[in-house]
C-alpha cells in the first residue's frame, strides 16, 4: 500500500440531496433543536459554566447557534471531512460571533472523527449528531470522542438507528455505509465499551415523525396510536454519557 494510498479516509459520499436538505429549516427546526434540547435533559451532573465543545460531523454548523444558546460555551470547535460543507460553518460560526454579547469562540477545522486534530483532555462536551452512521470507522471515532475529553466529560450521542437509515426513502435519498449500520441496544453498547457510563435516565428512545419511513406519522395524526417502546423498532437513541474515570 502506498503512502497516499494509507492516508485515505473511509469516506461514503452524501448525496447532492443530502448536502441541501442539511442546510434546510426542517433540518435546523425538527431534527437539530429538538435533538439538542432532548440531550440537555439527559444530562445529570453539574457542567462547567463555559465549556468546551466539540462538534463532531459539524456539516455546516446548522448546529452552533443552536449548542451556544443551550450550553453558553466559551468555545465551541467544529470539525467535517466535508470541504465544501466546512465553508459554510465557517459562514455559521462568523454570524454567531457577530449577534450581541456573543461570547463563544469557534473554530472550524477539516478533520476525520477517528483522527481528531485535537489534543487529549481538552473538552468538555463532545457533540455526535446524526453522525455516526456516516462513519466507517466507528470504534477508533469513539475511541478519539473518549481521548478529546476531559476525565468526567460528556459524549452528547444522538443517532439513527439501522431501522431508519435502511428504510426506503433514506436509501433512495441519502448515502451511508451500510455495514456498519447498529440498532439503538447496537449503539449503547458500543458507546459504553468504549469507555463511557450510563444509566437508563441518561438515554432517551424518541419515536419523531421524521423518523418514521413508513408512514412519517401519518398514523398518529390520523389519531391512530403508535407502537409503543419494546414493542417497536426504535429509528433513533440519544444518550447523553460520561467518560469514566
Amino acid at each position: 500500500m502506498s503512502v497516499s494510498e494509507s492516508n485515505v479516509v473511509p469516506f461514503v459520499p452524501e448525496t447532492a440531496f443530502g448536502i441541501w436538505f442539511l442546510r434546510t429549516h426542517t433540518w435546523e427546526h425538527h431534527v437539530l433543536r429538538v435533538a439538542i434540547n432532548d440531550l440537555k435533559r439527559l444530562i445529570e451532573q453539574p457542567l462547567p459554566a463555559a465549556p468546551t465543545i466539540v462538534d463532531v460531523g459539524c456539516g455546516q454548523g446548522k448546529s452552533f447557534r443552536l449548542l451556544a444558546e443551550a450550553f453558553r460555551p466559551a468555545r465551541i470547535v467544529g470539525i467535517d471531512y466535508h470541504e465544501a460543507s466546512l465553508e459554510l460553518a465557517r459562514q455559521a460560526a462568523r454570524a454567531c460571533r457577530s449577534q450581541p454579547q456573543s461570547q463563544t469562540e469557534f473554530d472550524v477545522l477539516h478533520g476525520d472523527c477517528a483522527r481528531l486534530p485535537l489534543p487529549s483532555a481538552s473538552a468538555d462536551i463532545v457533540f455526535c449528531h446524526q453522525t455516526f452512521h456516516h462513519l466507517v470507522e466507528q470504534q477508533r471515532a469513539l475511541a478519539e470522542f473518549h481521548r478529546v475529553l476531559k476525565p468526567g466529560g460528556v459524549l452528547l450521542f444522538a443517532e439513527s438507528t439501522d431501522a431508519y437509515i435502511r428504510s426506503w426513502v433514506i436509501r433512495l435519498l441519502f448515502r451511508h455505509p451500510m455495514q456498519v449500520q447498529k440498532s439503538a441496544d447496537g449503539y449503547l453498547a458500543m458507546v459504553r465499551h468504549a469507555g463511557f457510563r450510563f444509566t437508563e435516565r441518561n438515554v432517551s428512545l424518541p419515536y419523531l415523525w421524521w423518523s418514521r419511513a413508513a408512514d412519517f406519522g401519518l398514523f398518529e395524526r390520523l389519531g391512530l396510536h403508535h407502537p409503543k417502546p419494546g414493542k417497536r423498532r426504535e429509528t433513533l437513541v440519544n444518550v447523553a454519557a460520561v467518560k469514566a474515570d
